[in-house]
């Protein structure tokens, strides 16, 4: 039998492996896995064939060589964040390191790499298979042991069947010579312990750790005696059930989703201890709050007047015992007042949830074991919450893919109802209504509805309940029950089938241009946080689809001359000197930033003359689409004429705009094109107490072009940094 085949048909192996929640695996001198048990799925997606590559290279591929060099067990972190001991073997004359752990002890190290999987070097990576066995339940004390346990296995007997988890207790077997090859961190991610029994004495009894750990199987808590001097059988059939239905819960818990395991854990706890009524918690933006519940808790809603970063809290959770907090009194109350119990959920000293109750908790040391259940499901609740988060962040994805294929095919005839109408069924929404805030009058337009079952009359004020507040406010709201808000009731004949409703504002490069509303949403449902993160996604694309259109509509006032240049696709001349007029409006209203800078490409005569002008077009139309990409989605960017081109900057300081001036020159001064590079020259002016009149603006930009021009081309001037320029007061 080879020894690949040996090492993966040991069943100990895997038992080992699960029972710690770590991964073990084999590898040989040529830098291959040979066999691994339990392996973390990020590393399994990394090294896919089991060689090493890339980053994994400098860690798990030279452990062999390291453990070499220093004669014993090496620990390290490695550039996942996983913690692992590297342990020297040798089978059958062959020289194999063990790598025991692949497992966080830190939950920045777990964040941090959700992070990289979902938005960073690893996304490239399906996230089913990436995050489907993520190792977060492992300390160093379980490492430290597993890797003794290895090293004892694999030098002193051959492997057998009988390969036992490590003991729970400390052994005495020296502490094998370790070294670090990455900084240790200073925090530690803390593993399930097993939960406490009730126990009829105090001395310390050796059984089955996860035996010990289980609630008793009744509808309320009751002393269970100690396992030696049990000697009824029921009981001991009892004990033995409970058992049973603690490693069921705690083993199905990764099958399920994170809701569903929040329910579970609610309905395991009250089956298990008898409550009639318990809260979860969740922690959001250093708050909690209510988002599930079990019993008559289950749609009811809870202030807490403590956050997830307590003190008190981490202490309780470090310690395994619920934080005690009383109500406060009311006066003239015959009730008395209640104590709730909480019990906090976290891992490496960050709190993500509680469980609460009111009810009273008996006998005193069932207190104890349910801290110690919730300390226990912490890890799998955070790898159940990351996939979440992955599986949500796909179909934000899926939607603002599908969202943008749509708009793309919106009829321009009728563009503002079908715009409306493609929002709202996205949101389940069978009605909503688009406004869209009208400068001239300042008040908001109303550009579609959608339906509703009364016809608006045109002189009514549409907006005003709801609308108006939302944008003078500038923030989304997401009501589930309108009653319970305090706002005006809607006009009967409007005729909402539910009082939830969702209105969000929607902006664009800092300005508020419009607010969309949704009620009555498909299958009696609420809106919810779910319904405004799926609006928000796609939100940055329906503003953009809204100021396009805003312009097209601006270009029928413009005689209906085209917005945009035929040859670079940037906007024209006629429009930015529109847009220019509009932004020192609210630059002197509001005293809000705004830069105007001009750009001129050097020598482009020259270049015409010796090249021809199709070539000359060609660097015209680079040079366009350079400008596109380098600007934000706020600038305007128009050709001027010629080779010379207008950018303007809202709400951007002097400063800033010198920084994308110097971007944008360097960016096409890279570029190559067939015949020779071109360069630019940039001119820009601020808006500023002496300066903010459109006509003083474009002179003050065109001086510091011509300034850029005359001290050598291919450089940015900022009219700022010219003496001896000054415009004098004009009148508007």
């Amino acid at each position: 039998m080879t020894l690949e085949r040996e090492l993966a048909e040991k069943s100990s192996l895997g038992r080992l492996a699960e029972e710690n929640g770590v991964a073990i695996v084999f590898v040989d001198d040529t830098g291959r896995e040979i066999a691994a048990a339990n392996n973390n799925s990020i590393c399994r997606s990394l090294n896919p064939d089991g060689k090493y590559v890339g980053q994994c290279s400098a860690f798990c591929g030279t452990a062999l060589e390291e453990t070499s060099l220093v004669g014993g067990v090496v620990s390290f972190t490695c550039h996942a964040g996983l913690e692992c001991r590297a342990i020297p073997v040798q089978k059958a004359g062959k020289k194999l390191v063990a790598i025991v752990g692949r497992t966080f002890l830190k939950a920045e190290n777990y964040r941090r790499a959700t992070e990289r999987a979902t938005s960073g070097d690893w996304s490239e990576y399906p996230p089913g298979e990436f995050f489907e066995n993520v190792l977060l339940t492992g300390t160093k004390e379980i490492l430290d042991k597993t890797a003794r346990g290895i090293e004892s296995l694999m030098t002193e007997a051959p492997m057998v069947e009988t390969l036992a988890p490590i003991e729970t207790t400390t052994p005495t077997v020296p502490t094998p010579k370790t070294t670090s090859i990455v900084e240790k961190f200073k925090r530690e991610v803390r593993g399930p312990k097993p939960v406490e029994m009730v126990k009829t004495e105090t001395k310390p009894v050796k059984t089955d750790p996860v035996v010990a750990a289980q609630p008793v199987e009744e509808t309320a808590v009751t002393p269970v005696p100690d396992i030696k001097q049990q000697s009824h059988p029921a009981q001991t059939e009892k004990r033995a059930a409970a058992s049973r239905a603690w490693r069921s819960f705690f083993g199905s818990l990764l099958k399920m989703d994170y809701d569903n395991a929040i329910d579970s854990i609610l309905e395991f706890l009250a089956r298990h201890y008898g409550f009639s009524a318990l809260i979860w918690l969740e922690a959001t933006h250093d708050k909690f709050e209510h988002t599930s519940g079990y019993g008559e808790m289950k749609n009811r809603k809870v202030n807490l007047a403590i956050s997830p970063g307590d003190p008190r809290l981490i202490a309780a959770s470090q310690n395994d015992v619920p934080l005690e907090l009383g109500e406060r009194p009311k006066a003239d109350s015959p009730v008395p007042h209640r104590t709730m119990h909480l019990f906090p959920i976290g891992v490496g000293g960050e709190i993500s949830a509680a469980i609460a109750t009111i009810e009273p908790i008996e006998p005193e040391a069932a207190k104890k074991q349910i801290a110690r259940i919730c300390h226990s499901v912490a890890p799998q609740l955070e790898i159940l919450r990351l996939r979440s988060d992955v599986a949500r962040r796909e179909v934000l994805a899926r939607a603002v893919r599908r969202f943008s294929e749509s708009v793309k095919t919106i009829d321009a005839d009728d563009f503002w109802f079908n715009l409306t109408q493609n929002v709202a069924e996205m949101l389940q929404a069978e009605r909503a209504s688009l406004l869209v805030y009208d400068e001239r009058a300042e008040a908001l337009d109303i550009k579609a509805m959608i339906g509703s079952r009364a016809k608006i009359d045109a002189t009514e004020a549409v907006g005003v309940r709801v609308a108006k507040i939302v944008f003078a406010r500038n923030e989304a709201v997401v009501i589930s029950d309108v009653s319970k808000t305090g706002l005006p009731p809607a006009p009967a004949e409007r005729r909402y089938k539910m009082p939830s409703f969702l209105s969000s504002p929607i902006n664009i490069g800092g300005r508020t241009i419009g607010v969309m509303s949704f009620t009555d949403r498909a299958g009696g449902k609420i809106f919810d946080k779910a319904s405004l993160e799926l609006f928000r996604a796609i939100a940055p694309q329906i503003a953009v689809a809204i100021d396009r259109a805003a312009l097209k509509e601006k270009a029928g006032e413009f005689e209906q001359l085209s917005v945009t240049d035929a040859l670079t696709g940037l906007l024209n001349r006629r429009y930015i000197e529109e847009r220019l007029l509009e932004e020192i409006k609210r630059s002197n209203r509001h005293g809000f930033p705004m830069s105007f800078m001009m750009l001129d490409v050097d020598h482009f005569k020259s270049y015409n003359d010796q090249f021809g002008h199709p070539a000359g077009d060609e660097a015209l139309k680079l040079v366009g689409h350079v400008i596109r990409e380098t600007l934000r989605g706020a600038d305007v960017a128009a050709r001027f004429g010629g080779e010379e081109f207008a950018i303007l900057l809202p709400q951007t300081t002097a400063a800033e705009a010198a920084t994308i001036a110097e971007r944008i020159r360097i960016n096409i001064a890279l570029k190559e094109l067939p015949y020779r590079r071109v360069t630019v020259s940039i001119g820009v002016a601020s808006c500023s107490a002496e300066l903010c009149i459109a006509p003083h603006l474009v002179a003050a930009a065109d001086k510091a072009l011509y300034e850029a021009k005359h001290q050598g081309r291919n450089r940015v001037r900022n009219f700022e940094e010219i003496n001896g320029v000054e415009f004098g007061q004009a009148t508007a």
